[in-house]
């Protein structure tokens, strides 16, 4: 009997590559995965499905993982308000944390002796995916034609030419990834430091013009409904996505650090995700305290960048989740958005726990919780120990 093979299976360049490699050059009983984080359509999935059959698989199936995805790792992205280098919502990052585990888990319930995957050693993605299954499935072994074979685009391409299967060199051109969470792009451009993407590599063109305002209402830092229409959170982002998108909305390129030491650039469309961060920032700058934002921000940033480098399953992660999800009780209430081609703006909010009440005062206007007397004295008293040190160190 051959040995199982599980690979996971987007229909792309590499894992088409992969399909006919691991079923004919190493003789294994090949079965493909696809995990769906919301970023395919019926027709797309069924078209995957048709592909990897063409190739020669000896099984396939679709994971749907987009409820999971947001339920264990986006809505603590945006209780956290997380933005790598303050610009991006680790659109693949999370994803493949959670497109890893569901593999591991399809693994384990086949009882493959080898998991593998298209990645190739020079991105973030290795690293995730190698990880994690070491850490969900330690005794099965991982396959990566790809990283192992160094090859090139156009390598590949020959390959399955020679296989008897057609694939567009143009069509290779740009590597594009779509989730709920955002789409990320890759090009020759985002290989220099210079270049930037040009109209016809991004996704989705820009065709909206007129202004737009939208409501996004929250409950307890959860995106529930909009424009009054209660949805749930994921239907949330993907109809915002559908409406701002084609503003040009969140379109950027972000530069970082990558996991194995070198910068790296990505371009990436995300205007759902970058809209709710700031619209949910925006309502918990008026219901949360100085120190609950304080420290929030700080495990958060961290929170983020262990996500990014696919530490998903560390403990902690579950200890700062925690204390997120804890920050969000008085989180609720209606965020104001304006779209504009290429922007957006928040324009304000409604929440009953908003902190910004004039019962206590309007800022730099009137006070009604205090006297001048009392600013005097808590002045005085605020100040007094760097007053005792500019005294006794004579500066």
């Amino acid at each position: 009997m051959k040995k199982k093979v599980v690979l996971a299976f987007s229909g792309g360049l590499d894992t088409s590559f992969c399909a006919i490699y691991l079923a004919q050059d190493m003789g294994l009983e090949v079965h493909s995965v696809l995990v769906n984080t919301g970023g395919f359509s019926e027709e797309e999935l069924e078209q995957v499905a048709s592909r990897a059959y063409a190739l020669g698989v000896t099984s396939h199936a679709t994971i749907d993982e987009t409820e999971n995805y947001y339920n264990a790792s986006i809505r603590y992205l945006i209780f956290g308000n997380v933005l790598k280098n303050a610009t991006y919502p680790l659109s693949v990052s999370a994803e493949r944390v959670s497109q890893a585990t569901a593999i591991a888990n399809y693994v384990k319930k086949i009882g493959a002796n080898f998991v593998a995957h298209g990645s190739t050693g020079a991105g973030n993605d290795q690293v995730r995916f190698d990880m994690i299954f070491n850490i969900l499935i330690p005794d099965v072994e991982i396959i990566t034609p790809i990283r192992d074979l160094k090859l090139s685009r156009e390598s590949e391409i020959d390959y399955l030419h020679n296989h008897g299967v057609e694939y567009n060199a143009e069509k290779a051109k740009y590597s594009i990834n779509k989730g709920i969470w955002g789409t990320s792009v890759g090009g020759k451009e985002t290989l220099t430091s210079h270049d930037t993407l040009p109209e016809e590599a991004w996704p989705t063109p820009v065709t909206a013009t007129a202004p737009k305002r939208i409501t996004l209402t929250f409950e307890k830092g959860e995106p529930v409904a909009l424009d009054g229409e209660r949805l749930g959170p994921v239907k949330v982002i993907q109809q915002l996505q559908a409406i701002a998108q084609p503003y040009g909305i969140g379109r950027d390129i972000h530069i970082g650090d990558t996991i194995i030491g070198i910068k790296g650039r990505v371009g990436f469309e995300a205007a759902a995700p970058v809209i709710i961060i700031k619209a949910h920032h925006t309502l918990e700058k008026h219901t949360l305290t100085k120190w609950q934002l304080s420290w929030k921000d700080q495990l958060a940033s961290f929170y983020g960048n262990w996500m990014h480098e696919g530490q998903f399953h560390d403990p902690v992660m579950r200890d700062i989740e925690a204390f997120l999800q804890r920050s969000q009780e008085t989180v609720s209430g209606d965020v104001f958005v304006e779209l504009n081609p290429y922007r957006f703006q928040v324009i304000g909010v409604e929440s009953e726990h908003d902190l910004m009440s004039s019962a206590f005062g309007s800022y730099g206007e009137m006070n009604n919780a205090w006297t001048g007397e009392d600013v005097k004295g808590f002045s005085k008293i605020f100040g007094n120990q760097v007053m005792i040190w500019h005294k006794v160190n004579k500066v």
